[in-house]
């Protein structure tokens, strides 16, 4: 009944995914069986430093310090690095060499709270429209809009120049291979 099938796409490699999203649920509040209050705290903490970032991501660093900012319960480095697996795991998160972005699944799942709580910072691809996190932006300060890094990989695939879809300006950028993903089967 409050059921919705949502469509997103991984900003690593491009692959289309399809969640089966309760609508009846709040956004944070659908983790909250899974987690503890200060958890949640400290994965909204994690949030801002992803979104508010220009890189899409947030070191290990920057989130095991924040976690001394929470105003809930403390917690202790390795329970924060326990939260962070965990977090990775049930595919909330994603991690490489490190670094945190937000996985594909709490894009889709989050979609509207990121839209409503970060409304000022969400960037948004030029050619798919959805949100992005990682991704590449215009170098032109008039112009400045962004492209998934596989949006970019297919939208200038083929183009010896490549030019900015909204101003024309040239497109700096290293332009990404499209890479397939390899097959996988969920456990």
């Amino acid at each position: 009944m409050f059921m919705q099938i949502r469509k997103g796409m991984s900003e690593d490699n491009g692959q289309q995914y399809y969640a089966l999203v309760n609508m009846a649920e709040t956004d944070v509040t659908r983790m909250s069986s899974d987690y503890a209050d200060n958890e949640l705290e400290l994965f909204r903490k994690t949030m801002d430093l992803i979104v508010g970032s220009e890189s899409g991501k947030a070191s290990s660093t920057d989130i095991l310090n924040s976690a001394d900012t929470l105003t809930t319960k403390k917690l202790k480095k390795s329970e924060t690095e326990h939260l962070l697996n965990r977090l990775v795991h049930g595919q909330w998160l994603s991690e490489k060499r490190g670094e945190y972005t937000l996985s594909t699944r709490c894009i889709i799942e989050m979609e509207p709270y990121i839209r409503t709580m970060y409304q000022d910072q969400v960037k948004v691809c030029q050619i798919c429209h959805n949100i992005a996190f990682q991704c590449q932006i215009c170098e032109n300060p008039v112009c400045g809009i962004k492209i998934h890094n596989p949006c970019v990989a297919r939208y200038f695939k083929g183009r010896s120049e490549p030019r900015c879809p909204a101003c024309d300006d040239f497109w700096p950028h290293e332009i990404p291979e499209i890479r397939r993903p390899k097959s996988q089967s969920r456990k």
